[in-house]
């Protein structure tokens, strides 16, 4: 979660496996949401860019059984250090993983499509490993109106565009792009959330979805 990984030449280098500032807000909204949507009777659950596998021991701990890739063998390396219990591989959003590791009743993907230079075939990928009736979450960092002007007039624009930051924020979405991308895909939003602040200055929105197929 909030990985930063990328999928071509250098990796991101992961230094710890401890958890991210973003668990603070995000961690309880997407289990309330699996709590909600997943379907019943079902615990497994596919971390699409894991990172260091900081959310998969969220999962972990919640009773789910956790598969987790990411590009950055670091991650993966910090990932089974920390929760050996679950299955971690180094692997691409871009790969072919349902063919690889099969598919899912559930899907999450966390703060990783805005690090990404083509989020929509990850997006693709996500919609293959979703099995029939699944539910999928995924969260990135949220954009509106107020919320960039308020980081215009507030000089804060440099730092939140991580210009500076190797393999950062790259992709800056609104509910309604995300919700564009994600219609192109083939998926549908059955509930967004706004978290931490106040929804209009949200840091992340999160969305749970499913395969318009099934609809």
């Amino acid at each position: 979660m909030d990985g930063g990984s990328t999928e071509f030449g250098s990796e991101y280098a992961y230094r710890s496996g401890g958890a991210t500032h973003a668990h603070a807000y995000l961690v309880k909204p997407v289990l309330d949401m699996l709590a909600r949507h997943a379907p019943p009777g079902t615990r497994a659950a596919f971390d699409l860019g894991c990172g260091n596998g900081s959310f998969a021991r969220a999962l972990l701990d919640a009773n789910w059984d956790v598969t987790g890739v990411d590009p950055s063998r670091s991650g993966i390396e910090m990932a089974r250090l920390h929760a050996p219990s679950a299955r971690f591989e180094v692997a691409s959003a871009y790969d072919d993983l349902a063919d690889r590791f099969g598919t899912y009743p559930v899907v999450t993907c966390l703060e990783v499509i805005e690090h990404l230079y083509d989020p929509r075939s990850a997006l693709q990928t996500l919609n293959t490993l979703l099995r029939p009736g699944g539910v999928a979450v995924i969260s990135t960092p949220y954009h509106g109106y107020l919320k960039n002007v308020v980081l215009a007039v507030t000089g804060k624009l440099d730092d939140h565009f991580t210009a500076l930051w190797d393999h950062g924020h790259i992709k800056f979405f609104s509910i309604r792009t995300l919700s564009r991308l994600m219609e192109q895909v083939g998926l549908i939003a059955i509930e967004w959330k706004r978290v931490g602040r106040i929804p209009a200055l949200a840091k992340s929105m999160i969305v749970a979805v499913k395969r318009s197929a099934d609809s």
